[in-house]
């Protein structure tokens, strides 16, 4: 088992590089469009600035943008316990928990290792999932962490983000050069290519990535129905409520355990994430291939706590399940 894990994580290293070097390609195709060979040679040094800038600085880039905030472990002590054991399981150190202020239910993983790593719950996924599948949640998003996703997705979403202004750059300035080879045409061109191409490229990264997290979050939680049931009400929820902070930064939404822009999506060329509907049935399938298959139960109600005044903050302490309901469900960290 320990073999295929190395064999497996020596694969997503190859398919990352390959996919990063694409990207690169494509920045400097567009700098060639911009401004000949200085153009390509001047984008290819953007580049590796910006990897660079991300590297060291992804987790805090993306949790700005998210506007998400510490986690404080006196709000959330069920959270904290869960995570410890499954960071326990999943063999990482404790990441560090956010929180986002969006009633739309989500979660996405950041940082450049497991010892720099943080993990973004909204107040939402609080208010809608049961503590069980909020364990189930974030056991995928350690499985992103200790695979490294966390760094190739954050480094792809700020090369594509950079590659689509250089294109809009280009639209302008690129048929006023001189050192265009191409002209207006060939400016015009790159602008709408351009994007598409790196759109592409992001979303091949993500989409495989997420069937794999599911499975090896399946694995470290110990519940493969849990995850099942917890994507089934994201991605139902996901249409009810907006997400402003995804909207704000689009290119971050490949991120999030499940489109945080557009819910349940078809699962084609040109989604963000796999259809959640094949995401459930492969893990009802490992399931079952655990001999864990059950009947779903009806989840326990919420008790929802009034806002404290004009703060901004939720006035939520994290839902309990009720002790029958947990001693029901032995597997996981907390059973």
């Amino acid at each position: 088992m320990q073999q295929f894990k190395t064999i497996t994580l020596m694969m997503n290293a190859v398919r990352t590089t390959f996919l990063l070097a694409a990207l690169t390609g494509l920045f400097m195709a567009v700098g060639f469009v911009v401004g000949g060979q200085g153009g390509m040679l001047l984008a290819l040094g953007f580049s590796v600035v910006t990897n660079m800038i991300a590297y060291w600085n992804a987790d805090k880039i993306v949790l700005r943008l998210q506007n998400a905030e510490p986690l404080d472990p006196r709000r959330a002590p069920e959270i904290y316990e869960a995570v410890e054991a499954l960071a326990r399981r999943a063999g990482i150190p404790m990441p560090k928990l956010y929180l986002i202020h969006s009633d739309q239910p989500n979660a996405f993983a950041t940082g450049r290792n497991p010892d720099n790593a943080a993990v973004a719950i909204s107040s939402g996924l609080v208010q809608h999932l049961t503590l069980r599948e909020i364990s189930a949640v974030i056991a995928h998003e350690l499985a992103h962490i200790r695979s490294r996703d966390t760094l190739t997705m954050t480094i792809t979403a700020t090369l594509a983000g950079a590659i689509s202004m250089l294109a809009q750059f280009g639209l302008f300035f690129g048929g006023r050069n001189s050192n265009n080879p191409l002209g207006p045409i060939g400016a015009l061109a790159m602008v709408i290519i351009a994007p598409l191409a790196a759109m592409m490229v992001q979303m091949a990264i993500s989409r495989t990535r997420e069937y794999e997290a599911d499975r090896d979050g399946a694995e470290i939680s110990g519940d493969p129905l849990a995850l099942a049931s917890a994507l089934e009400k994201i991605s139902h929820l996901a249409k009810n409520f907006e997400n402003r902070w995804a909207r704000r930064t689009p290119g971050l939404a490949h991120m999030y355990i499940v489109n945080p822009l557009a819910g349940d999506r078809m699962d084609n060329l040109f989604a963000t994430h796999p259809d959640v509907r094949n995401r459930i049935a492969a893990l009802e399938k490992m399931a079952a291939e655990m001999g864990a298959m059950q009947p779903r139960r009806p989840e326990a109600k919420r008790v929802r706590r009034p806002a404290p005044g004009n703060s901004g903050n939720p006035g939520w302490r994290v839902p309990t399940t009720r002790r029958h309901e947990r001693d029901a469900h032995p597997k996981g960290p907390w059973g």
